[in-house]
């Protein structure tokens, strides 16, 4: 990928807003001609940068109420046991997102559920065939900010 100028990045921030804006409106807000935009676009998807557009879905308006983060230890640290982990989790739908991470625990996991029913589903899932030394649940009251997309133009 060539540099990313200032340019770039209004492009970039303005997608994270709304990834279905129109190239009329997009040249309109980063100050470019249609053509001028369209080839910029076209270059920061071509270079991976840009990976797709996505919705916004209001989880709770399908009946997904409760968003709980559940943090693993694990007694384990084999290549071969976190891969087979990674291929266990990524196939429970109601994962959203999935981390190793540093420090006291292995694994955050982001479960969005229906109820606590849902998580108790979930949860038995999780543990199935896998030895895990701790898992806990921190269950979300309220969602503050939520799917906020990085400041762009002032990380640089």
């Amino acid at each position: 990928m060539d540099k990313i100028d200032a340019i770039d990045l209004r492009i970039l921030a303005c997608m994270q807003r709304d990834g279905a804006i129109s190239q009329r409106d997009l040249a309109d807000q980063v100050g470019l001609s249609q053509n001028a935009c369209w080839r910029r676009l076209r270059r920061l998807n071509a270079s991976g940068l840009i990976q797709g557009t996505r919705a916004t879905i209001d989880l709770a308006a399908l009946g997904l109420d409760l968003t709980v983060f559940v943090m693993v230890r694990t007694r384990h640290h084999s290549k071969e046991w976190a891969d087979s982990f990674r291929k266990h989790v990524e196939q429970l739908p109601d994962v959203v997102d999935f981390y190793r991470i540093g420090g006291e625990w292995d694994y955050l996991i982001k479960v969005v559920t229906k109820g606590m029913a849902g998580y108790d589903a979930f949860y038995q899932r999780l543990i199935t065939n896998f030895d895990l030394a701790t898992v806990t649940g921190y269950f979300s009251m309220e969602a503050i900010i939520e799917n906020r997309a990085a400041n762009l133009i002032r990380s640089r």
